[in-house]
């Protein structure tokens, strides 16, 4: 006869949120290096090697735990206006006009840098439909029309951007949420095995590759897609 218990105790915690210490200690651990042996070469090689993972995951976002919205005022004759440098790309943006207490939004769609060169008068001013990210070092976005008096005009726009710096004074915690937890320390286990255990490298990025595709297929929103053609160019009627 099979006994169940009448009643089950639970943590009812959800605070599982290594600090960069523990995520480092517990990455050479799965490399064969015990945290008695640890030294502060291992540690400086774990911390660069723990910011250059986050690199990778900037690369392959958009992370949606680094999506935020953000705005700009728009100055009548300005068509160029500086963006946050940890921005990597632009997803949606939006400009919203206000007369009196009603607020209109209309969503404006992207230009690549051809397509705004191509642009026979880029001072034209009107309200704007268009953008162009300037994906530098120090990044902007540029309006087109270029906006004109007929505002205030304020433009809004969902960026993803960089995944925080990892340091390990007071305890610090890395920028990621709960789901990525086991991605991170698979991805930096296979890093520092590259260093102090390259003899199971292969083993280790099987790992760090199947734990961050279990996070990234969740990492997503779950809306239908949908797809429209745009048939404009195609057919005059």
């Amino acid at each position: 006869m099979t006994f169940f218990p009448t009643s089950v105790v639970t943590s009812g915690q959800y605070n599982f949120n290594p600090s960069n210490n523990e995520i480092i200690a517990h990455s050479f651990a799965r490399i064969g290096v015990k945290r008695t042996e640890i030294l502060t070469d291992h540690i400086q090689n774990a911390v660069m090697e723990l910011n250059a993972l986050f690199t990778r995951f900037n690369n392959l976002g958009p992370n949606l735990w680094t999506v935020d919205l953000q705005s700009i005022p728009l100055v009548q004759g300005s068509a160029t206006y500086s963006i946050p440098a940890e921005t990597i790309q632009i997803l949606d943006v939006y400009i919203r006009t206000t007369a009196g207490t009603q607020t209109t939004d209309r969503i404006l769609y992207p230009l690549s840098r051809t397509e705004y060169a191509s642009l026979s008068n880029k001072n034209t001013q009107g309200f704007p439909s268009q953008f162009w990210f300037d994906r530098t070092i120090s990044p902007t976005i540029t309006f087109y029309l270029t906006p004109d008096g007929a505002g205030p005009y304020d433009a809004f726009y969902y960026r993803y951007r960089q995944v925080q710096d990892s340091l390990l004074p007071n305890g610090h915690v890395a920028e990621i949420p709960n789901r990525w937890i086991d991605a991170l320390i698979a991805g930096l286990a296979h890093r520092l095995c590259r260093i102090y255990n390259p003899q199971i490298e292969q083993i280790r990025k099987a790992d760090a590759d199947e734990a961050w595709a279990v996070a990234a297929t969740q990492d997503v929103e779950n809306v239908p897609l949908n797809i429209t053609p745009g048939l404009g160019g195609y057919w005059r009627l």
